[in-house]
């Protein structure tokens, strides 16, 4: 296959959109969630893992995630990009430039580790999540993104994952989960926004973004990536309105924060499965994501009494898992090449996703732990007292996210 332009057209509009999302997307809208007294602590938090695991991405993340042939992790074949040249195709994607195909899985990478600082935020030393961001992406990311999309034992034994259901939410909802156990409740664990205009503009945008995020995974401007898309969107305004419409009926108030929250759930949930599923099943699965994800967030979340302050695992974790069990029920022939139970498929396709998402999901507990467990011995994972009640924008770098003038 020759390098198409049109195709490495769109795959760079769509690289641009997943850069977006992560920043400034993602670290808008957890810092209008965060209080007031620690927002520039939680933009930060985006921005640095954003940098660090780019950085390490680059070095060796893309090698061990996309090149050999071994079932469980890459070579170092292309360590620091070695022996790549511009004009090259992608090996994995031969209508389009090396370049752009590493350049746009570097934003995957990126933004994966970045979703889980919400559930740290307002109490996490700076060093330890930056020593926690460059540990997590080599031994956790980089593995099961090979596992996946890199030729290795579950992308090869039929697991789906059309953009990142597995790869990146589950893996950040889990390690989210892990490191929130971990480094226990904040003093004062009631979510007190600092601006929800600033989680509705960071909502706007993470839903823009995710244009490329699945229409992108197609790797070529055609049928499947417009499909992509469009399930998406129709799974996240139907997810929004039903997470709504739960909480009017729960709580009696329409709150616009749920229906923000609503929004990214359907997005979270219909990413592993948007390449394959038609309207029905977008529709089918926006309201899933709602339910579910609406569960475990007001009630799980309750009843367990961890303190995962943005609710990544209940709306990323959960939802990306769901999905992507629900790709083996959807998924319908005329979409793409797969087979779902309710078009067929019986239980074959269902089983390679169960056995996905719990290999990853174990993998992920346990390497998170280890992961946490050493940098607490390195660094400490926690803030002191004092300077958790000051609040870490000035505790930490220095800084007030409003100053205001008398």
């Amino acid at each position: 296959m020759k390098i198409v332009a049109a195709d490495n057209v769109f795959i760079f509009t769509a690289t641009a959109l997943v850069l977006l999302m992560s920043v400034p997307a993602l670290a808008v809208f957890y810092g209008g969630l965060t209080k007031v007294k620690s927002l520039l602590n939680t933009l930060a938090m985006v921005f640095v893992a954003f940098c660090v695991v780019s950085f390490i991405w680059l070095a060796y993340g893309y090698s061990l995630s996309f090149s050999g042939d071994g079932a469980l992790i890459g070579d170092l074949r292309y360590f620091f990009l070695q022996g790549i040249n511009p004009g090259d195709p992608a090996p994995a994607a031969p209508n389009l430039y090396h370049y752009l195909f590493i350049f746009f899985q570097m934003t995957f990478a990126a933004i994966t580790v970045a979703l889980m600082a919400g559930a740290f935020v307002e109490r996490m030393k700076f060093s330890a999540w930056i020593l926690v961001s460059i540990l997590w992406a080599t031994f956790v990311y980089f593995p099961v993104a090979h596992w996946i999309w890199g030729g290795g034992w579950l992308g090869s034994g039929g697991t789906l994952d059309f953009a990142g259901g597995i790869v990146v939410h589950e893996t950040s909802g889990l390690g989210a989960l892990v490191g929130a156990l971990l480094l226990g409740k904040r003093k004062d664990a009631v979510m007190m926004p600092s601006s929800l205009p600033l989680v509705a503009i960071g909502t706007g945008l993470l839903w823009f973004g995710w244009f490329g995020f699945n229409g992108g995974s197609a790797l070529a401007m055609n049928a499947q990536a417009v499909s992509a898309a469009f399930v998406t969107t129709i799974a996240a305004f139907v997810a929004g309105f039903v997470w709504m419409s739960l909480e009017w009926m729960k709580f009696k108030k329409p709150t616009s924060l749920g229906l923000f929250t609503g929004i990214i759930a359907g997005l979270a949930t219909i990413t592993p499965a948007s390449g394959f599923v038609d309207i029905g099943g977008a529709i089918a699965i926006g309201v899933a994501a709602a339910l579910v994800c609406f569960w475990a967030v007001v009630w799980l979340k309750n009843r367990l009494g961890y303190d995962d302050s943005l609710d990544v695992f209940g709306v990323h974790g959960v939802g990306g898992m769901l999905g992507t069990l629900l790709l083996g029920l959807f998924a319908k022939p005329g979409v793409a090449d797969a087979k779902g139970l309710f078009y067929g498929g019986g239980f074959t396709q269902l089983s390679h996703q169960i056995l996905g998402v719990v290999a990853v999901g174990i993998y992920t507990i346990v390497l998170t732990l280890i992961i946490f467990k050493v940098v607490d011995i390195l660094t400490g994972l926690r803030v002191s007292k004092d300077e958790e009640t000051e609040g870490l924008d000035e505790s930490i770098h220095g800084e007030k996210a409003y100053i205001k003038e008398y």
